[in-house]
């Protein structure tokens, strides 16, 4: 089955109004997906031609070392906003962010996406920051944008794969996780998340 904008509209009525169950932890080593502290910059030219030359250099890197190479170059591509006011704001999310203040984070990035919505990146963080807060609707809410502009977006999908996992749908868990796999075959930690759920989802084969 394919993840459709009806299977993620379900998944935020299924998380509507709901923040996780009492007492809820991010599972353990879950693959939540984010931009490296430090990014290569960009090469200069056709933006869509670089971002297709390096997904399908991602897809058959030999080993995770090439692999994160490639995915740091990718990030550097989907954070490029061409705004320095952006660019600024970007930096004040990380670090309200990385102090835990949550609430200035998602503010910035509401200011953020006024000034350019189409900056596919302010929606995928204000994600991340929506789902650190245990918010899961906001959060599938963003992940649905994200994937409508870039349905290889890895991150967003394995943080789909993240929420719907911990709200108990294994089923469309393991495809969001499947999905960033096919984009990203090495990406840090969701291979593990993908063999328990087919073991749980599928069953074991005999």
């Amino acid at each position: 089955m394919r993840l459709t904008p009806s299977i993620l509209i379900a998944a935020v009525a299924l998380g509507a109004g709901f923040s996780g169950p009492t007492g809820a932890q991010t599972p353990p080593g879950a693959p939540l997906v984010q931009p490296p502290a430090h990014v290569p910059q960009p090469r200069r030219g056709d933006y869509a031609g670089n971002l297709e030359f390096l997904l399908g250099a991602l897809k058959v890197a030999p080993d995770e070392t090439s692999a994160k190479a490639i995915e740091d170059r990718i990030w550097a591509l989907w954070q490029a906003s061409g705004s320095d006011t952006v660019d600024l704001l970007m930096t004040r999310v990380k670090q309200a962010s990385d102090a835990g203040n949550y609430d200035l984070a998602l503010r910035l990035l509401d200011a953020i996406i006024e000034i350019r919505p189409e900056f596919v990146e302010a929606w995928n963080r204000r994600a991340t920051i929506f789902f650190l807060k245990k918010d899961y609707s906001d959060s599938l809410s963003d992940i649905e944008h994200v994937l409508t502009k870039e349905p290889r977006h890895f991150g967003a999908l394995a943080g789909l794969g993240t929420i719907l996992e911990e709200v108990g749908d294994d089923k469309h868990a393991l495809e969001a996780y499947r999905k960033a796999l096919a984009v990203h075959p090495h990406l840090k930690g969701v291979a593990e998340h993908v063999k328990a759920l087919t073991d749980k989802v599928e069953g074991r084969d005999i």
